[in-house]
């Protein structure tokens, strides 16, 4: 108890006291309808985001770390909980309306928001490879639930099944990478294995990049890389629609955070090596997310899409390795959370119950039926294709720029094709909403 800096846990402790209190509610108001649960954890999100803020919070006041180096809360730690903490906000904020909608308003909900909530924010302040696969499945187990919610919906359950088999098939990748990486090293410290690895001191380099490759196939599961983004599309699909906006911002972002941490902390020295393989993994999740999405007729599968060819966008920023890397896709990850829950907002609020009107043909006339929607649609397409001068474009910008800096052109070329492409089927939805009847 001595190595434990309280400091650390306090983002974390005050997420477990809404969590705790959500799960006292129905003990106390056994016939409430999930509002008070609601509230409770809203008010917990944004106390939460307290210590993220600059001024009156732990921001620019140094790195604290404790429990022997498992755990370590810095600005990098601090920024990443706000971009989980706004979007766990935004979803309970749009959640409301759509559980009353489809008669599934339960105090369990909010619980597992929360929960994952947690988990997502021990991946950021992770200092060890255990402590993030223990966020990671914190997070997953959670995840699992809730895609399959509506258990009225067979597609509902479907996807959740899909996702839990597949998510177990992954978490069995990142087990056995961290299991060959202390096997080369002796530690899962990220940075006693950097120290190593600078040093000398691993033995087998075959043991050690398997590890690494293990590593990359687990988190590319997690953050819908190709070709393993096999899950993405149909969980994305049969999900209620507020499940799929918060798990297309808050725990992709928790991925590639925790993915940024075990690259560039622990592994600085096998740079090249993964710099090779992420360069690859980002073509491919560009190029057939943008390829797929452009033949979808269904706004969630088209939304799935994207968010697959937008992982591969954050890909570049992680092949750059680079300081101004780890800040454009922070950055990017800020922007895309209220890009693509903004966009499922509106799709829950153009929806009806069990008829969720998903088809982009259903938006022809919204322009001009609901302006208001029509506009806000607009902006979030706008922005999530990269058009200036919105906050998507800004976040390309710098992402590219990083890829130019760290010498990797002809990735930076092939990501602003794939930005071109990645137009059409964004203005497919304007198009509709303003130009068909």
């Amino acid at each position: 108890m001595s190595d434990l800096n309280w400091t650390i846990l306090i983002p974390a402790l005050i997420v477990s006291g809404a969590f705790l209190l959500v799960l006292c509610i129905d003990i106390v108001w056994p016939k409430n309808r999930g509002t008070p649960a609601a509230y409770v954890a809203l008010f917990g999100t944004v106390v939460a985001l307290i210590p993220s803020l600059p001024g009156i919070g732990l921001w620019g006041r140094g790195e604290y770390d404790g429990i022997s180096g498992m755990m370590v809360l810095d600005n990098f730690a601090l920024f990443s909980n706000a971009i989980f903490l706004i979007g766990t906000g935004l979803t309970i904020a749009i959640s409301r309306g759509y559980l009353a909608r489809e008669m599934a308003s339960h105090s369990e909900y909010y619980l597992l928001l929360l929960s994952a909530t947690l988990g997502m924010m021990l991946m950021a302040a992770a200092g060890d490879l255990i402590v993030i696969f223990l966020g990671i499945e914190l997070m997953s187990i959670s995840l699992y639930i809730l895609v399959g919610f509506l258990r009225g919906r067979p597609t509902s359950n479907e996807a959740s099944l899909k996702y839990l088999l597949l998510g177990a098939f992954a978490t069995g990748f990142l087990l056995y990478g961290i299991a060959l990486v202390y096997g080369a090293v002796g530690t899962t410290n990220l940075r006693e294995i950097g120290l190593a690895l600078s040093q000398g001191r691993f033995s087998g380099d075959f043991v050690l990049l398997g590890g690494l490759a293990m590593l990359i196939v687990g988190f590319g599961f997690k953050v819908a890389a190709v070709p393993f983004h096999m899950w993405a599309p149909d969980v994305y699909e049969g999900a209620p629609t507020a499940i799929t906006a918060f798990i297309s911002a808050g725990p992709k972002a928790a991925a590639f955070v925790a993915f940024l941490r075990v690259l560039t902390v622990s592994m600085p020295s096998l740079q090249v090596e993964w710099t090779a393989a992420l360069w690859v993994l980002a073509v491919l999740t560009m190029t057939v997310g943008n390829l797929s999405a452009l033949g979808q007729r269904s706004i969630k599968r088209m939304l799935a899409y994207s968010s697959v060819a937008h992982a591969g966008y954050l890909l570049v920023a992680l092949a750059a390795g680079s300081e101004r890397g780890i800040s454009s896709a922070l950055f990017y990850l800020m922007a895309y959370t209220f890009m693509n829950i903004g966009a499922f907002a509106v799709v829950i609020l153009v929806g009806r119950k069990e008829e969720e009107n998903l088809d982009i043909s259903g938006y022809a006339g919204l322009g001009f039926r609901h302006p208001g929607l029509g506009l806000a649609m607009t902006l979030f397409m706008v922005s999530l294709a990269g058009l200036p001068p919105t906050a998507g474009f800004f976040g390309k910008f710098y992402i590219f720029s990083a890829a130019v800096e760290a010498g990797l052109v002809s990735l930076a070329i092939i990501g602003v094709l794939n930005s071109l492409v990645s137009v059409y089927f964004y203005l497919g939805v304007v198009v509709s909403m303003y130009m068909r009847q």
